[in-house]
């Protein structure tokens, strides 16, 4: 079998690998070519457009950064489904949106092509680990024949519904770990404040109620001053807007949200969107120094 891959940055790098390493021939593209390096180190061909990665592929994943790159990647006239054969199978697991992922889905079903929507979450400690949540939106029948190659790049794997599905249950997703986010940078900072060992903080509830991934995780790389981005802050502001669009749409009140994207939104102003999300305390902390604390 002959996958294509589109899109090596941070996580499409680590998940096409591991594809690579248990024997799949792979064909990769990336729009800046030399992101594609590691991945030609291990065997893939580089191709030169979304279009030749499909037409020599059985199976292509893609994993972009905005909904404007996926319909470029998929609709545009060098893209996805311009080059696809029929029977092959396309699974987006960029984070984007309910109802172009369902444009996605109805344009394949055309051309008798599988697609499901299957964003994840895990950032690139999961990529790396193979322990990514993958929420997917489709077909059962083309799920269960993606399955074994998702278990290859996650832990918990599960059809949400018809498609667009999994976008939507990855929005539900970033909106807990919008709000989670502000509390651990929040906690953090008391702690700074109050002459605590911030390490210590984590250790102790990190393993009670106040537990979750991005205390634990990210929390321990603002205590080391590690803001490299695991997941982009523009990429996250991105998702907060579709999340937010989607509950403006179905008149959902989402207060919590639209605070962390203000926030957000204040990191990305202060030029901290290339950093990963957990630079928001980068951001807290200026505010912080602004108001003379």
């Amino acid at each position: 079998m002959k996958i294509g891959w589109i899109g090596t940055g941070v996580m499409g790098n680590s998940m096409c690998a591991h594809l690579i390493k248990k024997g799949y021939n792979a064909f990769v593209y990336n729009r800046t070519e030399s992101k594609t390096q590691f991945l030609a180190s291990l065997g893939a061909k580089v191709c030169s457009s979304p279009a030749e990665v499909s037409n020599n592929s059985d199976i292509i994943f893609s994993i972009v950064g905005y909904p404007a790159d996926v319909k470029d990647i998929y609709l545009g006239d060098n893209g996805v489904l311009a080059g696809a054969r029929h029977g092959s199978n396309i699974i987006d697991m960029t984070t984007s949106t309910p109802a172009l992922a369902e444009k996605i889905y109805k344009e394949a079903k055309n051309k008798n092509i599988g697609s499901l929507d299957a964003p994840v979450s895990g950032g690139d400690i999961g990529a790396k680990e193979a322990t990514l949540s993958i929420m997917v939106g489709g077909d059962e029948e083309t799920f269960n024949k993606i399955l074994p190659l998702f278990k290859l790049l996650g832990k918990n794997i599960a059809l949400m519904g018809g498609p667009g599905k999994g976008q939507h249950t990855k929005m539900s997703n970033q909106i807990v770990i919008a709000s989670t986010m502000v509390g651990v940078v929040e906690g953090l900072l008391y702690a700074q404040k109050a002459g605590l060992d911030q390490n210590k903080l984590v250790d102790i509830i990190g393993q009670g109620a106040a537990a979750s991934f991005s205390l634990n995780n990210l929390g321990r790389r603002i205590i080391n001053k590690n803001f490299d981005p695991g997941f982009f802050i523009k990429h996250f502001i991105k998702d907060m807007g579709i999340a937010l669009e989607e509950a403006r749409r179905m008149n959902l009140s989402l207060p919590g949200l639209a605070l962390a994207n203000q926030l957000y939104i204040s990191a990305s102003a202060i030029g901290l969107e290339n950093l990963g999300t957990q630079a928001l305390y980068k951001a807290l902390s200026h505010i912080n120094s602004v108001k003379g604390d």
